[in-house]
């Protein structure tokens, strides 16, 4: 039988879905599992636009240009402007989700054996993406004792080497909920500056800030036109996660016009999703008044319980809605996997993302979970409870109890 290829062996299982399995045999022993693995919102998506899709009156169902339909790129211009980034449509594809955009950032810019500088914790996928596109990424660590702040520009420096490309970052983060400030990006403009570097923004989070800050996106940095590269979905935004539409943001001529062959390649991105995508745009303005407000509201009740279980450490996101918290065990992969397989608090139990596989440093979160606070409040309360009996059975079964 033939081999399957190194980069299908290397392709790494992802943190999110590999419990799956068990999750699927909990429910199958009638045991209610509370989904805190995964940022698959429970917020409706917007009627209408599923409205937009349904009544849409297509003889054909044809290709739309490789950069995406011209009328949604335009309404996207408008978007990008009330956030702050001024771009025209020819500067935007619209790509099949922000993990497209992604592929297509990483495979403009780089080269096989290039280097990928990205703060760690980072979302897990980053690691697919380079395997696929044959680069390497280079981890700068940041840690749970500063809440995940930026690491510091002599930590970027130590880490450029000839073959450093870019910088990425995602921006609020998944999977740690950290905002960067405008003094953390312009350290980072700094950087890419001196040693000629690009700056991949993933932005899926821009909306869900909170106490009071706003998102700054790397297109409204002044100075980095040839060098930033905005990626983005409207997955979380609209809670329209099977949607798969996103977008490739840039100034810089020569890379879009790379990105476009491979745009080109690929044909173009799913019509109905684009017409779905461009009626979100049309949405009344306060639409993200109410969902913001809820996710606020779910970050806090989440981190209050966290916070109040004993041994737990959790800092409070500044955006999106995750948050990575250190629990008094040894192996968080263990300990998730037990959760499905072996316990349940009153019927139930709570699904985690062990926080290992968001690290490329080997060994680091291995104590540590993603969480996100994509239920209501009523079930984040549930599964809080179920967690806060977990540990201590948990702390008993291991001889770790006090």
């Amino acid at each position: 039988m033939p081999n399957v290829s190194q980069r299908g062996i290397q392709m790494p299982p992802s943190p999110i879905r590999k419990l799956v399995p068990f999750a699927e045999a909990a429910k199958k022993r009638g045991t209610t599992v509370y989904h805190l693995n995964i940022g698959q919102p429970d917020i409706e998506t917007p009627a209408a636009i599923l409205d937009a899709v349904r009544h849409t009156d297509m003889k054909v169902l044809e290709y739309s240009h490789s950069a995406g339909f011209e009328s949604y790129r335009k309404k996207l211009t408008g978007y990008y402007q009330r956030n702050g980034v001024t771009v025209n449509e020819q500067q935007i594809i619209v790509t099949t989700g922000g993990s497209e955009a992604i592929l297509f950032a990483i495979m403009s810019c780089m080269d096989p054996g290039d280097e990928l500088i990205i703060p760690e914790p980072f979302y897990a996928n980053y690691n697919g993406f380079a395997i696929s596109a044959g680069i390497r990424i280079i981890p700068i660590p940041s840690g749970i004792e500063t809440g995940f702040a930026l690491p510091s520009i002599e930590a970027f420096e130590k880490a450029v080497t000839p073959r450093t490309k870019a910088i990425m970052i995602c921006n609020p983060n998944n999977p740690t909920g950290y905002l960067y400030s405008k003094e953390e990006l312009d350290v980072l403009k700094e950087i890419c500056l001196k040693h000629d570097l690009y700056l991949f923004s993933d932005e899926a989070y821009r909306e869900f800030c909170y106490d009071g800050r706003k998102h700054i996106s790397v297109l409204s940095l002044e100075g980095l036109d040839n060098h930033a590269i905005l990626l983005d979905t409207i997955s979380k935004r609209y809670s329209a996660c099977g949607g798969r539409i996103g977008a490739f943001v840039t100034r810089n001529q020569q890379v879009l016009d790379a990105a476009m062959k491979l745009a080109q390649a690929r044909l173009s991105p799913p019509s109905f999703a684009q017409i779905l995508g461009e009626a979100a745009v049309d949405l009344p303005s306060d639409y993200f008044d109410k969902v913001h407000a809820e996710y606020n509201a779910r970050r806090d009740l989440l981190v209050k319980r966290l916070q109040a279980m004993e041994g737990v450490v959790c800092p409070t996101p500044g955006g999106a809605f995750y948050a990575i918290a250190k629990l008094p065990i040894d192996d968080s992969e263990k300990f998730c996997q037990w959760l499905l397989e072996s316990f349940s608090h009153q019927g139930a139990t709570v699904m985690m993302a062990p926080a290992a596989g968001f690290y490329a440093t080997k060994g680091r979160g291995k104590d540590e979970v993603r969480l996100a606070y994509v239920l209501n409040e009523e079930a984040i309360n549930k599964a809080m409870d179920c967690l806060e009996v977990a540990l201590k059975e948990y702390a008993k079964q291991n001889g770790t109890s006090k």
